[in-house]
């Protein structure tokens, strides 16, 4: 994930999101343009933070969220040019804490990926938004679901976290909390300000937050330019990238189809991590994130079918 989601994703975990994108009967014509879109968004995504972790021996963790955080709002003021007038209290309320979890979930996520595989930094990370649909949905069925995802990481960690490396998966279990967090305040976002305005603005307040630490952590090594080179792919194919690919799909997508294909992230995440940083995973580890993908497919149709209209 991870890592930070366009305020579209708050249609995994929160039903009162996915009711601002009607489902809807599904046509299965015209359903495959924007679900190529939104995996397409996934790929993105979860390769660019394969970047990033190349990246990280150059400007550290901390430095690569302030690169990816500043550029991405750069990129972002520039497209979106958001209106900073006619905004309630309440408005600048709720974008600022949408930038703070923002940042947090990005501070904490690549905190893990530091020290921990990707694939399993995303499988951690995937349990806060399940967690979220499991508290939002109040059925029975879902705490199920919640179980064969706990499943999964007892057989990721091996029985034991320190396999993994103990404080990367504290990591990635924090930046799923963070990530449930930007869920609900991602949605209370979008319905606040129009088109990308808010998430414009919210990226802002986010790389004013990591830019202290960023600086403290690399300093001088910011600014060298083949690593803003690759501090700015991170930030195109992590946020604006994705962000634009998941907003023209949920234009014809119904959101909760949109939250499956969320729910593939963790694998997308292990092929990454196998391409580009090169690493492997075992049968167990393969096993035990089928099983959280599982889950998190499971708890989402579980959700749409409680929300679908009863004939």
């Amino acid at each position: 994930m991870n890592d930070a989601r366009t305020a579209d994703t708050s249609a995994v975990a929160l039903p009162e999101a996915a009711a601002a994108h009607p489902a809807g009967p599904v046509r299965r014509r015209g359903t495959l343009g924007p679900v190529a879109l939104v995996v397409a968004g996934g790929l993105s995504v979860q390769f660019g933070s394969a970047v990033a972790v190349l990246l990280m021996p150059r400007a550290g963790a901390l430095g690569v969220v302030t690169l990816r955080l500043l550029l991405a709002a750069a990129v972002l003021l520039v497209v979106c040019r958001p209106k900073l007038r006619g905004h309630s209290r309440a408005d600048w309320g709720t974008v600022v804490a949408f930038g703070i979890a923002m940042a947090g979930m990005n501070i904490l996520f690549y905190q893990a990926a530091s020290r921990i595989p990707l694939g399993a930094a995303v499988t951690l990370e995937v349990l806060g938004p399940l967690a979220l649909s499991v508290i939002a949905s109040r059925r029975l069925v879902n705490v199920v679901w919640a179980g064969l995802a706990l499943c999964g990481v007892v057989m990721l960690s091996g029985g034991g976290f320190d396999r993994l490396d103990p404080l990367g998966a504290v990591f990635a279990l924090s930046a799923g909390v963070m990530w449930a967090t930007y869920i609900v305040f991602s949605a209370r976002t979008g319905r606040r300000f129009p088109q990308a305005d808010g998430l414009a603005l919210a990226m802002v307040v986010g790389a004013v937050v990591s830019l202290p630490l960023g600086v403290v952590e690399a300093g001088s090594k910011l600014l060298v330019p083949s690593t803003v080179g690759l501090g700015l792919a991170v930030a195109l194919m992590s946020s604006v990238l994705p962000y634009t690919l998941e907003l023209l799909a949920l234009r014809r997508l119904p959101a909760p189809t949109f939250a499956v294909l969320m729910s593939l992230e963790p694998a997308i995440a292990a092929g990454a991590g196998f391409l580009v940083l090169h690493q492997a995973l075992s049968l167990v580890d393969a096993l035990a994130i089928a099983l959280v993908i599982a889950a998190s497919m499971g708890a989402v149709r579980s959700q749409m079918a409680k929300s679908a209209p009863q004939g």
